[in-house]
């Protein structure tokens, strides 16, 4: 019988990140839509957006944005290099 190859399977931490990612990316997208509503609503009239919440939610896409990108490429290269101990280990 032909031996199963062995999957690589997800660890925990990489689970974290993915949610993490999932959760920055979607928070932004959910500011971005929060704007554009509030702004056809007539929300930043009369200088509205300068007050209440409107200063974070304009201000959260420009961190959770950047920050989401950032744990994209860790979570790739922790996966690549998962992956590639795997392969140099199967290697032997």
């Amino acid at each position: 019988m032909a031996k199963q190859p062995e999957t690589v399977s997800d660890n925990r931490g990489d689970r974290i990140l993915a949610f993490m990612i999932a959760a920055t990316v979607l928070l932004s997208i959910a500011s971005f839509l929060a704007i554009i509503i509030g702004t056809g609503l007539g929300a930043g009239t009369d200088n509205g957006f300068s007050q209440g919440i409107w200063p974070t939610i304009f201000v959260l896409p420009l961190i959770g944005l950047p920050i989401g990108l950032i744990l994209i490429i860790v979570l790739l290269v922790r996966t690549a290099v998962r992956r590639s101990r795997a392969a140099k280990g199967a290697g032997k």
